[in-house]
């Protein structure tokens, strides 16, 4: 036996700890290297360059949320693939790898609950799903949030998160513009208001459609809101377009929304919202 295997023999073997992959996270916005933990402790939002990070149904709607009062809504039926698409997948099989990464049915999930006591349904687009587009689920969902608001006499608030309308439908999904416009006027006739918060990002179908109909508009700061991308206007106009097009900022400089609000003052922003547009929503 050689010296080298008789110290192997002696020196015991202490096993190379792992690190778990999802210890860190690296900033969007500035690049930098943050705990996940201090990152979700502070509402997904960077502590270092403010960056807002992008966050689901489920974090949405713990964040908004009075405890223990939210409970989802149903996730509709529709047809999955009314036009047998495919392109270098089955449209079938994209739908299977968005719902195991989401874990939820589609790209908007509604649930209804209490906001520091006024009572709401709220819609979440996932755009961790597919890119937050909209189909025929989303189309389906939608409507159907605003029903349940109907029913339970109380606004309904929207988080738009979406690249557009859903190629793998077709036809279909810019069905879904009309449709959302019709329930939005049915919750105008019941006398209720219609919240909508943008959220990065938000364009194409969606910012064309139920995006941009808010009785009050609100957005995170620094989110992308856009119906065309920008290179595309740029190649189109001939020209440079400002550095802050198509953000938050310039929406709310330009008059197209009300108001920029932080993700740590959404929560009481909206209640405040509330409780000046449907005061009787309040809860017993």
């Amino acid at each position: 036996m050689s010296w080298l295997n008789s110290v192997r023999n002696v020196i015991p073997f202490v096993a190379k700890r792992e690190t778990p992959d999802n210890l860190w996270h690296k900033c969007k916005g500035c690049g930098q290297m943050i705990f996940t933990k201090e990152l979700e402790d502070n509402l997904s939002v960077c502590p270092k360059c403010d960056h807002h990070e992008r966050i689901g149904p489920k974090a949405r709607f713990q964040h908004i949320f009075d405890d223990g009062s939210c409970s989802e809504l149903p996730a509709p039926k529709v047809p999955e693939d009314p036009l047998k698409f495919r392109d270098t997948k089955r449209y079938t099989d994209r739908l299977k790898t968005a719902r195991t990464g989401a874990q939820e049915a589609d790209a908007l999930v509604n649930a209804r609950g209490t906001i520091d006591g006024h009572k709401a349904v709220v819609g979440v687009q996932d755009f961790a799903f597919m890119g937050g587009s909209m189909g025929l689920a989303v189309g389906e969902a939608f409507v159907r949030g605003v029903e349940a608001a109907i029913a339970d006499q109380c606004p309904y608030v929207i988080f738009t998160a979406s690249g557009g309308a859903r190629m793998q439908e077709g036809i279909l999904s810019l069905m879904q513009m009309p449709r959302t416009t019709v329930a939005i006027q049915m919750l105008h006739d019941a006398g209720l208001p219609y919240i909508v918060v943008l959220t990065d990002p938000t364009s194409g179908g969606v910012m064309a459609a139920y995006a941009m109909l808010g009785d009050v508009q609100i957005a995170e700061p620094k989110a992308t809101l856009a119906f065309t991308g920008r290179r595309v206007i740029e190649n189109t106009i001939r020209e440079k377009l400002p550095d802050d097009f198509q953000t938050s900022e310039y929406y709310l400089d330009h008059g197209l929304i009300d108001m920029v609000v932080h993700r740590r003052d959404l929560r009481q922003q909206l209640a405040t919202v509330i409780g000046y547009l449907a005061p009787a929503a309040k809860a017993a």
